[in-house]
């Protein structure tokens, strides 16, 4: 009797999704387990010319439910452009599902019966432990975690840029308006904001790094944060906002307290959303090409990282506009 993938799976103690990502080398194993694996598949005398990698015909395009909102909707669906675009050169059908811890991830996963995940965002590792029992192709995009391959914008090089582009303006007491630290590419613009501080010889003031409230929106958490920072007795003179939402928002609450932009303060946003460009005033920012990040993404899951890096990141672009220098500065 031929030995099947339950066989291996009950011998080894693991699930049929483990066996089947160590038997096809896929990532999101520790490698003492895939070993295992191996050893106990060799042992059992399973026929390795079995394993031919099933085709990606169907991919499922995961977003994490507090990411489905207005405030974020056009820096993912932008992404979720790239995505369709890619899928359709290769022949893929995309479909979407927006999720959360709470939701019955597994069975939404088996309706849909995608041959492989891509996932976009935050994701909490219950979660993505989850998705790794599915035994599917996984990628992340502005997303990163062990075992898993990803691809993100340079987000660290990123925040370095905005801060220091504030400091060659004058602006002495530059704020970093965040969202939660947990969130990968908030942490890593944070981790750039800092140490363009430090290059510059300026230490760090944590009365100047506002924390939006968890589990508000974008919109409404930014423009709290700002209230507050607003109402310190030596307030701001620039703001860098982890996302061009957030300074949108931070923007309107200092322009409703009578101060004038960018003379009085001055705004960085990032991700370059179509609404940077239209606002008032114009909002400087770090380009992201957002489609690019979901194509990759999609070429991650069809040739794997090949024999360049498990993690691939895309460049930014410092995009400056009205909302962080003024006349004298620019003349200066």
């Amino acid at each position: 009797m031929s030995i099947t993938v339950r066989d291996i799976a009950r011998e080894a103690g693991v699930s049929i999704g483990t066996v089947s990502r160590a038997l096809k080398n896929q990532p999101g194993l520790a490698e003492e387990t895939r070993r295992h694996v191996r050893a106990v598949a060799a042992r059992l005398g399973y026929d390795q010319g079995k394993l031919q990698p099933r085709k990606i015909r169907k991919l499922a395009f995961l977003l994490h439910r507090q990411h489905n909102t207005l405030a974020n909707t056009p820096f993912f669906s932008a992404v979720l452009h790239g995505v369709e675009e890619a899928c359709r050169t290769e022949g893929i059908v995309p479909s979407f599902l927006s999720v959360g811890p709470m939701d019955p991830v597994a069975e939404q996963l088996r309706l849909h019966d995608p041959d492989a995940l891509l996932c976009a965002g935050f994701f909490e590792p219950e979660l993505l432990a989850v998705f790794r029992e599915a035994g599917k192709p996984i990628a992340l995009i502005d997303l990163l975690a062990d075992g898993f391959l990803s691809v993100n914008p340079d987000n660290q090089r990123g925040g370095y840029l905005a801060t220091q582009h504030l400091l060659r303006q004058g602006r002495k007491r530059i704020a970093f308006l965040s969202g939660s630290l947990a969130h990968y590419s908030i942490r890593e613009r944070f981790r750039g904001h800092r140490q363009a501080l430090f290059d510059a010889g300026i230490l760090a003031d944590p009365s100047l790094e506002a924390i939006m409230p968890n589990g508000m929106d974008v919109e409404p958490g930014a423009y709290l944060a700002m209230q507050q920072l607003l109402a310190l007795e030596h307030r701001p003179d620039a703001v860098f906002a982890f996302n061009d939402s957030a300074a949108l928002s931070a923007m309107r609450a200092a322009q409703e307290a009578g101060l004038k932009l960018p003379r009085d303060i001055a705004f960085v946003g990032f991700d370059d959303i179509a609404q940077a460009a239209l606002a008032h005033p114009s909002l400087t920012t770090l380009r992201v090409d957002k489609e690019e990040l979901g194509r990759v993404g999609v070429d991650l899951l069809l040739h794997g990282a090949g024999d360049g890096p498990q993690n691939r990141t895309l460049p930014v672009e410092l995009v400056i506009r009205d909302s962080s220098i003024t006349a004298t500065r620019i003349s200066a």
